[in-house]
């Protein structure tokens, strides 16, 4: 695997449907602009709700929350304000987190910015209050741009910046001297194909065409396939036991069920 810790996914995960998987961290994250957040977080009534498309954006609120007067400001009252307002979630990493907060979150079977973008049109008016999408710099325009055709007035920050691992060519140099070439390769994200995939190229030379290459999702699949990589298979929805499943098809794994 080549992604930061991506809840649920761990060695751990993984291995429990019969694959021995190493997680390779690729993305190095930098939180910035945390004071502009809690000053919109403080204004729970000028917003009409909340989106999250990345675990990333509630580490940011847990790291404002950990000063001592904002976590009394937020669970004496900003949180219960909140949550009488619709907290919009990509899938179920991040939704877990926002009950991590206090809140209640919806659309979590969405699974990618695309469906999500439709769930939030289908349950909210262009007259309706901004909704807040704390993001990355590196976001897809996909979410917002639907948004704006639609109406939905959105205001994005953002609250953290991407860059590559500080060990992502050290990792991954000596899994290849110490494991061999992989039997597949899976990608977390964009930004996951650009960082490793020089690395890969390098160190697996003719091999390469011997690994199968998996996407945790279309976006990833789109950004494989932007940079010549063959996707053997993407999983259904991101979660273990559907990327469990794709693997296992691409490899021909046939005697090897996934346990329900």
């Amino acid at each position: 695997g080549t992604e930061n810790n991506h809840f649920p996914f761990n060695g751990r995960a993984l291995g429990s449907y019969r694959f021995e998987a190493t997680l390779i961290p690729v993305l190095s994250f930098e939180f910035i602009s945390l004071e502009s957040l809690f000053e919109k977080l403080s204004h729970p009534e000028c917003y009409g709700g909340l989106i999250f498309t990345s675990p990333r954006a509630l580490e940011a609120i847990k790291i404002c929350l950990k000063e001592k007067s904002k976590n009394e400001a937020w669970s004496k009252s900003l949180k219960q304000k909140w949550d009488t307002k619709p907290v919009y979630v990509v899938g179920k990493a991040t939704a877990s987190l926002v009950e991590e907060i206090g809140l209640t979150p919806q659309g979590e079977t969405s699974g990618n910015a695309e469906k999500l973008a439709e769930y939030i049109c289908s349950r909210e008016k262009s007259s309706s209050s901004a909704l807040l999408f704390p993001c990355g710099a590196l976001k897809r325009e996909v979410l917002p741009t639907v948004l704006r055709e639609k109406g939905i007035p959105l205001e994005s920050l953002t609250v953290y910046q991407t860059t590559q691992h500080a060990h992502l060519q050290e990792s991954l140099s000596s899994y290849f001297s110490q494991q061999g070439i992989p039997a597949s390769i899976v990608f977390f994200s964009p930004s996951g194909v650009k960082f490793c995939l020089q690395h890969i190229q390098k160190l697996s030379g003719d091999f390469i065409n011997h690994i199968k290459f998996a996407a945790i999702g279309p976006t990833t699949a789109e950004a494989m396939e932007a940079a010549g990589i063959p996707v053997s298979c993407t999983a259904e929805s991101p979660t273990p036991q559907d990327l469990a499943t794709g693997i296992q098809k691409a490899l021909h794994l046939h005697n090897c069920s996934v346990p329900k």
